[in-house]
């Protein structure tokens, strides 16, 4: 009966001492906090269309995103060409910050205030992505999320 004791006593006590060390680090936050979020979209502009491709993103893909950041939507865009592409890199990425991740249901609501703005339906914004595969191929994307360091 003794050793019964005994052996209770000691497992009461690596419980007690296990939980004990556990609770500080669970109590422990986090050395960061999540950030904006990024999309990254990577651009082979075409031979002999990289004007055309740069003025098409002036003008509508720069408005576009001007509405969508007074929406509260996204923080900020950048167009960045890649100096020195290598062997199928390709030519600019597109780079647009958003506040955060979005709903399908935000998407949607905030895509039909956009067509409104642009003056476009869905089916003639898919027209103008057609027409846009003339100037250039997108060659994927990536989506980040900046980890803000506390």
């Amino acid at each position: 009966m003794k050793m019964i004791t005994r052996l209770a006593a000691g497992a009461a006590l690596v419980m007690a001492m296990t939980m004990g060390a556990a609770a500080p680090a669970m109590a422990q936050e986090s050395s960061y906090k999540p950030g904006s979020v990024f999309e990254v979209s990577y651009i082979e502009v075409l031979p002999g269309q990289f004007e055309n491709y740069m003025d098409y993103l002036s003008d509508r893909w720069k408005k576009s995103n001007e509405f969508l950041k007074k929406e509260g939507v996204v923080l900020s865009y950048r167009v960045l060409a890649i100096n020195n592409a290598r062997d199928g890199e390709p030519t600019l990425m597109l780079m647009i910050e958003y506040k955060d991740y979005t709903t399908n249901a935000q998407k949607d609501a905030i895509g039909k205030k956009l067509n409104e703005y642009m003056t476009q339906t869905d089916r003639s914004s898919e027209t103008a992505a057609a027409a846009r595969g003339k100037m250039r191929e997108q060659k994927g994307s990536i989506e980040l999320q900046e980890l803000v360091l506390k």
